[in-house]
Order: structure tokens, then C-alpha cells, then sequence
């Protein structure tokens, strides 16, 4: 792994507004004078190869902004002392006229904040700060993004709140030191492409906010995502793999994690999920720990999946093999396999549940332990349709359950 640069830049844009504090925000007087159109001009114009650079001018640190659309080649550099605020119009985000802002069955009505569609080579970077305001009330409403969230899932629905980052075919793409917070949806989907890495970044958004996953590859392929800490609302790394096909070799390496559903692959694996290592993780204080989810209406086989030199603390589920994944309807089309998942040199302070289900006979959970060791004894062992070896290093816990099968690696 190679550390990520910072280029040249093209275009230095100060800034003209200023934050305020507790929270974070803009002055209600601000919010008609976004800066979207000359950031975005800025990075039009911009030479392949260098960056678009946003940073604070005495007094003024921010910037407003509608939905950004990356350009290949090119940077969008936030610097230090620099804040990115995203709108809080659902119009600026509306994909068809009033999608952005509701509740509904259908979902995806909001563009991102930040977008990439086959922007190869291109990046945002920087010691800056991008902040979605979740938390703030929508402009002329009295409800916010984190609202509209909340009331889906209480009505069985979904939202439409915009991601900070949706990343779609851009290959070789650069996220580097910049922290983001709280987003509406997803902070970072990156997806059908070849060759991306996040280094270095931060990511604070409360657990309370709903469906707000750190950094999400799907259908992805040479993906690194090192030196981040990530604080998050939902899965703090999801790997997807979905219809639009399958993702492998993803390395999640030297990372801290804390609030969030946890280190998960699923559920959507469909697509097939491959070559997979984790090394280097401490997870504290989150719902789960290392997790697969998946189930017969979205399932594929996952396989050659390792989990080294993790530290798990006060965490529900530290590790969850979950092949009957029920938050989305079952039918019997897309049954998931799990095989060849290995979890070496795990250590997990204060307990917690394991979960270890193949989904039947024909389709079975393949995991081995090796060096796994709980400071304190589990408080539930669930298992069933597994294959399990203990060993060669220790493991001070037992499984049984219907159809498991138990051996002793020497």
C-alpha cells in the first residue's frame, strides 16, 4: 500500500461564508448563496492531474453547495479549516421534480452531494470538512433528513436523502484525509469500478441516524481502505455485491471503527464476493463486529474471506455468519454460501452473542478459528449447517447445533 498525494492544484476558491458553532451550520441569512456554481465551474475547467481547492480566508471558512459532479482526472481538495456544507433544499437534489424529501416505496429520488460517473483518476481529499447536516430541519419544513429516515422505518418504507458520495464506474479513485459527517444516506457508495482507496479519512456521524454507512464498495474490485476511522449510524464497511456484479480483492487494512453495524459484507451478495482480507481492525463499541449477511432473495457464494489481528470491544454481535438476513423479504431465487471464511488472531473483550448459520444442508457456512479468544465468556452460541475447524491457535469457546460439524486443525 502507497500512501495517496495531494496534486497541484488548478483553481484556489475562498471562501465567503462562516460556519457557526454548536452545531455546525451556516447562518439562516447564508442560505440562499451557495456556492455550487462556481465550484462547479472550477473543477470543469480544470487540467486532469490537479485539484480544485476550497479553503478559509480570514473569517470565512465555508462553503454551500447543491450536487457537485467530478470530472476525470481532477481533485476536489476541502482545506484544512475548510467546511463543505451541504444543501438543505430537497429541490437542489431532486433526480425527477419532488423525488428528494419524501418517504415512499421507491426510494433513490435524491442525487449526492458529491458525484462521480466514470471519473477515472479523480478524488476529494484534504484536511477539510464535507458535512451533510442530517440533524438540520429541510428548508421550509420542520423535519430533517434524519427524520425522513426514522419515518420510513417506522412505515416500512424508504427515504429519499441524499448520499454525500455516490461513486459509479470511476476507476482509480482517491479519498485521502478528508473527514465527513453527517449525511443524509450513505457517506460513500463507490461502485462498478476498478481500483479505489480511501486513507486516511474520518467519518463522525451519531449512531442514531439511520442508514448512514461509512464507506460501501459494491461490484468493486481493487479496493483499499486503510488508516480510516469510522464512526457511523449503520455498517461502518459494507461490501456489496449485487446484479451488477461481483466484488474481489478488497483489503480493509490498519483502521479503527467505533459506533456503527460493523465491519459486514452483505446483504447483498448476489453478485458473488471474493478475496477478502481484513487485518489490523479495532472495533469498539459498536452493534456488530465482523459480519456476513445475507439471504435467499439476494444471496451468492462468498468465499476466501480472512479477518487477522482483530480487537473487538464492547460489541453486541462481535461475530455474526448470518445466512437468513430477514430485513428484506425471503423468497428461495438467490441462496448465499459462505466458505472459506477465516478468522485468525481475534481477541473480543465483553462478551457478546455469535452467530455461525449456514442457511441449509446444500448451502453451509465454512469458517475456521484459529488464535480467537473472549475475555469473557459469550452469552449466546447459535449455530447450525456449519462446517467448523478449531485451531491451529487457541480458541476458548465450544459450538454445537443442528447439523454443525466440528474439527481440530493441527
Amino acid at each position: 500500500m502507497v500512501e495517496p498525494s495531494i496534486p497541484a492544484s488548478c483553481a484556489v476558491l475562498q471562501a465567503k461564508l462562516s460556519s457557526t458553532r454548536n452545531p455546525s451550520s451556516i447562518a439562516e441569512a447564508d442560505e440562499n448563496k451557495p456556492d455550487t456554481v462556481r465550484i462547479q465551474r472550477a473543477i470543469d475547467a480544470c487540467t486532469p492531474g490537479q485539484a480544485v481547492v476550497l479553503q478559509p480566508d480570514n473569517s470565512h471558512d465555508a462553503f454551500l453547495s447543491g450536487p457537485l459532479q467530478l470530472r476525470k482526472g481532477v481533485a476536489l481538495v476541502i482545506g484544512r479549516g475548510a467546511i463543505l456544507f451541504g444543501s438543505r433544499s430537497p429541490r437542489d437534489y431532486d433526480v425527477t421534480p419532488g423525488a428528494c424529501g419524501v418517504v415512499d416505496q421507491n426510494g433513490r429520488g435524491c442525487k449526492p452531494l458529491i458525484a462521480g460517473d466514470r471519473a477515472d483518476d479523480a478524488g476529494v481529499m484534504g484536511d477539510g470538512v464535507i458535512d451533510g447536516r442530517g440533524w438540520a430541519k429541510l428548508t421550509g419544513r420542520n423535519v430533517s433528513w434524519w427524520d425522513l429516515a426514522q419515518e420510513a422505518k417506522v412505515k416500512n418504507a424508504n427515504q429519499n436523502c441524499p448520499r454525500i458520495m455516490q461513486l459509479t464506474r470511476c476507476n482509480n479513485f482517491t479519498l485521502y484525509r478528508i473527514t465527513l459527517k453527517n449525511p443524509g444516506n450513505f457517506h460513500v457508495m463507490y461502485s462498478q469500478g476498478d481500483g479505489f482507496t480511501a486513507w486516511g479519512v474520518v467519518i463522525k456521524t451519531p449512531k442514531s441516524a439511520r442508514n448512514t454507512d461509512g464507506i460501501d464498495p459494491s461490484s468493486a474490485t481493487n479496493v483499499t481502505i486503510a488508516h480510516c476511522s469510522i464512526d457511523a449510524g449503520d455498517d461502518n464497511v459494507a461490501i456489496k455485491a449485487g446484479s451488477s456484479g461481483p466484488s474481489s480483492h478488497i483489503t480493509v487494512a490498519h483502521n479503527r471503527f467505533y459506533s456503527g453495524h460493523g465491519m459486514s459484507i452483505g446483504s447483498e451478495t448476489n453478485g458473488g464476493v471474493s478475496a477478502i482480507r481484513v487485518t489490523d481492525l479495532s472495533i469498539e463499541g459498536a452493534d456488530n463486529g465482523l459480519r456476513i449477511k445475507s439471504n435467499s432473495s439476494r444471496g451468492g457464494l462468498v468465499r476466501d474471506v480472512v479477518y487477522e489481528d482483530v480487537r473487538i470491544n464492547n460489541t453486541k454481535n462481535p461475530i455474526m455468519m448470518d445466512s437468513n438476513y430477514t430485513f428484506y423479504r425471503n423468497t428461495r431465487a438467490l441462496p448465499p454460501t459462505f466458505t472459506g471464511i477465516v478468522l485468525r488472531n481475534v481477541h473480543v473483550s465483553g462478551g457478546g452473542k455469535l452467530l455461525l448459520e449456514g442457511l441449509d444442508a446444500a448451502h453451509r457456512l465454512d469458517i475456521a478459528f484459529d488464535g480467537v479468544v473472549f475475555d469473557s465468556p459469550p452469552s449466546l452460541i447459535r449455530a447450525r449447517h456449519a462446517n467448523i475447524t478449531f485451531g491451529p491457535g487457541p480458541v476458548n469457546f465450544n459450538v454445537s447445533g443442528e447439523d454443525v460439524h466440528v474439527k481440530r486443525a493441527h
